[in-house]
């Protein structure tokens, strides 16, 4: 493994943190789909015992983020675009809910979530633009006033970073994807739940749309699903 890790200050009980720091390298690209781990490897890297990266990878491949390697060790999972799709599908169903009851709510999200995503989108740090989408999502979830939303929505989105942080890097932010976010804060500050939908459902459908569509140029995958070839690793050379 050649990926750089973020070193971790000492304390005692480590799992959180290196399971927080291996999700970022995986969702931001340092460790590729494909990338083998060993705990030895990772502790060596993290200046930590092995028994706390034993923990932290059993998480990760609880969450689906790594798989058992062929030997010794773990490999960064493969991203299956059909999988994606499905996880798409979920999403989209889970924002429009979220949008219809804060626009039913008439909820006023801060005017400073589209000023920091628009201006996230003028660089290049990939963490940044994925955190100001997130933090956007998140804020129309909790407007919503039903609190199993984010709940059940936090589940989906590590993999959520995982192909925004991939897409990011092949092809940069879509151009619109702040004008959406815009559109659909407004229709739920004026209490127009059946806009606030449509423009939930269309960013959602778009952002699907893109992904498809540079999957298939980058890759040469299979629109209708099947797993991605050489595990997403072309995105990251």
């Amino acid at each position: 493994m050649t990926s750089k890790l973020i070193q971790i200050p000492s304390r005692t009980d480590y799992v959180e943190e290196v399971y927080k720091v291996l999700v970022d390298a995986i969702c931001e690209g340092s460790l590729a789909p494909g990338t083998r781990l060993t705990q030895e490897g990772i502790a060596e890297q993290l200046s930590v015992s092995r028994s706390p990266v034993l923990q932290a990878l059993r998480l990760l491949k609880k969450d689906g983020l790594v798989q058992d390697a062929p030997g010794r060790g773990v490999l960064v999972a493969p991203l299956d675009l059909q999988w994606l799709s499905n996880l798409y599908e979920i999403r989209g169903t889970l924002d429009a809910l979220a949008a219809r009851l804060a626009a039913d709510r008439r909820a006023r999200l801060d005017p400073e979530l589209i000023i920091r995503g628009r201006q996230s989108s003028l660089n290049t740090d990939i963490k940044a633009m994925i955190d100001a989408d997130m933090e956007f999502h998140f804020a129309v979830y909790a407007a919503s006033g039903n609190p199993l939303i984010g709940e059940t929505a936090r589940i989906h989105w590590v993999h959520l970073r995982r192909v925004m942080g991939a897409m990011l890097q092949a092809s940069g932010q879509r151009a619109t994807i702040w004008d959406e976010h815009e559109a659909i804060a407004e229709a739920i500050e004026a209490g127009r739940s059946a806009a606030a939908v449509e423009c939930s459902e269309f960013h959602t459908q778009h952002a699907h749309e893109h992904l498809v569509a540079e999957l298939t140029a980058v890759l040469g995958a299979d629109s209708s699903g099947g797993q991605i070839r050489e595990s997403f690793k072309a995105l990251h050379a």
